[in-house]
């Protein structure tokens, strides 16, 4: 067997006395870390304490949960660390303010938050005095290299051990050896891999190893049945301010609690439903199916607000860098100075994306019925589009028509040339 073995008495004598410096596991309570805290211990002979980041979906009977669990599995303590807040101003802010979407689609709904946690992880060991962390990741995903190359650039002294991925254990291993020592039963996670974050939810099964097909109903996780008796359509209104959403209906709420208000409203709705099929970080096809209604609600708004108070200049880069910050954050570099110099460029381009927009919430999707602003390039206009020109006269017109086709004009002219001429031998 790969792991150490139970320890009779006949064998604990010969067991070196314990370590006092702990390693610190990032912890979800998952098969995977649950199985990490009894080998870790008994392979390393030192304390183990678990870590726990709060970047959205953990309430407090999860909380209570996870804690009594990692006690049982033999951790020396238990850490919770409330990082909502967090999470919002280092990421999903810049998020929102690039319309961030991999692929177009997928609001990069939990790989955002692990630099986050890999922050916390280092910061927590070197706190305790410690110089190892460990993580339950497998060779298989993407979270093992936006940990590790967190930890890297914010602590390198400190080692890193992922004992899932560096001794290969398979799933059915890791059940056995939990048995044999009589380790508290897991909850049953069914057919499906479920993280759910502050930004949304990803959902991984037998369906997602293919390109063909899509999950059932029933494995959706905040809006199941959604869509099999429909509501009504529901109209609100979402305000921003310099970027940032700031209420919901008239009422002013805090950035966490606005957008966990919008997640239930926007997935009673089956809102933000999708599957993203993209390329991993070593260069490989994967597909997962997500649930974001937070985000895709307030994506759609913000980018509608944003073409009422934004040039086109404006608009073409931002929407050129976003596609290149998604990629930073998807491959676990949000360290990288360029992200900094990405959102500064945000930052200021969020300066008057201020106003009101009006949006009905509708069975499987969100649609932006208005918007209102008092930086509205529209309303700074004397001309109506399609009705009164207002800035110019027709003969401007006729003039800026002339001059636009001009590169047009151009070509054919050349390409006609050498038609006449037979082009090339």
């Amino acid at each position: 067997m790969k792991w150490p073995r139970l320890l009779p008495e006949l064998e604990a004598t010969r067991q070196p006395p314990m370590s006092a410096s702990p390693i610190v596991l990032a912890y979800s309570g998952g098969l995977d870390t649950s199985f990490c805290v009894p080998w870790l211990s008994e392979k390393y002979r030192r304390p183990v304490v678990t870590l726990t980041v709060n970047t959205g979906g953990i309430d407090s009977g999860q909380a209570e949960s996870l804690e009594r669990r990692a006690l049982a599995l033999g951790a020396q303590r238990h850490l919770l660390v409330e990082a909502r807040p967090q999470f919002f101003d280092e990421v999903i802010r810049h998020l929102i303010a690039g319309n961030v979407r991999r692929g177009h689609t997928y609001p990069l709904c939990v790989g955002a938050e692990r630099g986050v946690q890999a922050k916390i992880l280092a910061r927590t060991a070197q706190e305790l005095g410690g110089d190892t962390v460990a993580h339950g990741c497998t060779a298989a995903g993407n979270d093992q290299f936006r940990f590790e190359m967190a930890m890297r650039a914010l602590a390198p002294e400190i080692n890193v051990l992922a004992p899932v991925r560096d001794e290969s254990f398979q799933r059915r291993e890791q059940v056995a050896y939990l048995a044999e020592r009589g380790a508290p039963q897991l909850p049953q996670g069914g057919d499906y891999s479920i993280n759910r974050g502050l930004w949304g939810v990803t959902i991984g099964g037998r369906e997602t190893l293919t390109s063909a097909g899509s999950i059932p109903e029933t494995a959706w996780v905040l809006s199941a049945g959604a869509l099999e008796d429909p509501l009504p359509e529901e109209p609100h209104e979402l305000e921003f301010e310099a970027g940032l959403p700031v209420s919901w209906d008239g009422e002013t709420m805090q950035p966490v609690d606005l957008i966990e208000t919008l997640e239930a409203a926007g997935g009673r709705f089956g809102i933000g439903r999708g599957i993203h099929l993209g390329d991993t970080i070593l260069g490989s096809k994967g597909r997962v199916a997500y649930e974001a209604p937070a985000a895709e609600i307030l994506l759609c708004a913000h980018r509608e607000l944003e073409k009422l108070t934004l040039g086109a200049g404006q608009m073409r880069v931002k929407d050129t860098l976003a596609a290149v910050y998604g990629d930073l954050v998807h491959e676990g570099k949000q360290l990288d100075p360029v992200c900094r110099d990405i959102e500064a460029f945000f930052d200021s381009s969020q300066a008057r994306v201020s106003g009101r927009v009006h949006l009905a919430l509708q069975p499987g999707g969100v649609w932006v019925r208005g918007v209102e602003s008092p930086h509205s390039l529209l309303a700074a206009s004397r001309g109506v589009y399609g009705e009164t020109a207002g800035e110019w006269s027709p003969r401007d017109a006729l003039g800026a028509a002339r001059v636009l086709a001009l590169p047009g004009m151009l070509h054919s002219r050349v390409s006609a040339s050498a038609d006449e001429g037979g082009g090339d031998a």
